[in-house]
């Protein structure tokens, strides 16, 4: 299993890199880096637009940051299956409220369910942080352009169970959102 971190978009919205944005003490990608870390070795961070290298991570440059997210995900699942993983966990940065209890609740929901997705629910939809596994490697790497992985959790909801993640629905894009955080 791997712990895959998409970190490449540009933060147009907010006008600065998210990535780097104070946060408990650290930045935004780095408290991502931590968590993640909590439970493998060294998370694949992919990072673009910014190059600001976490530490504690494996960290993939993609050029091809501006065709949108799924160049992301292709990336960080091919560097994932160099590494024979048999599951991931794609996340972001900017959910700030991530916790190694939830990326558990992921795994254990897995472990449980036997599903081949697990994701988390909140504002009313379901989406990442979210494990697959390698059953559905292949409809990753046919995304394209801005199309996340909430495509593939759509196209496979009988298949996909939901965790709970309440505070799922913050994220920072916007100037107003990384003020207003508790």
């Amino acid at each position: 299993m791997n712990i895959i971190i998409l970190a490449a978009g540009a933060s147009m919205r907010l006008g600065k890199p998210k990535q780097i944005l104070p946060w408990r003490g650290t930045t935004l990608l780095q408290h991502a880096v931590q968590v993640a870390g909590a439970l493998v070795t060294r998370p694949i961070v992919v990072l673009g637009a910014y190059r600001e290298v976490p530490q504690g991570a494996q960290v993939v440059f993609n050029e091809a940051w501006q065709e949108g997210i799924a160049s992301s995900i292709r990336l960080g699942l091919q560097t994932a299956m160099q590494q024979h993983a048999r599951q991931v966990i794609f996340m972001v940065c900017d959910q700030p409220f991530i916790s190694v209890h939830l990326l558990e609740e992921l795994l254990l929901a897995q472990q449980k369910t036997g599903k081949p997705i697990i994701a988390c629910a909140y504002a009313g939809t379901i989406g990442i942080p979210a494990l697959f596994d390698n059953s559905l490697f292949p409809q990753l790497l046919d995304l394209k352009g801005n199309m996340g992985a909430k495509k593939i959790i759509q196209q496979n909801s009988e298949h996909t169970w939901p965790v709970p993640f309440p505070m799922g629905g913050i994220d920072i894009d916007t100037a107003e959102e990384y003020e207003a955080l508790p």
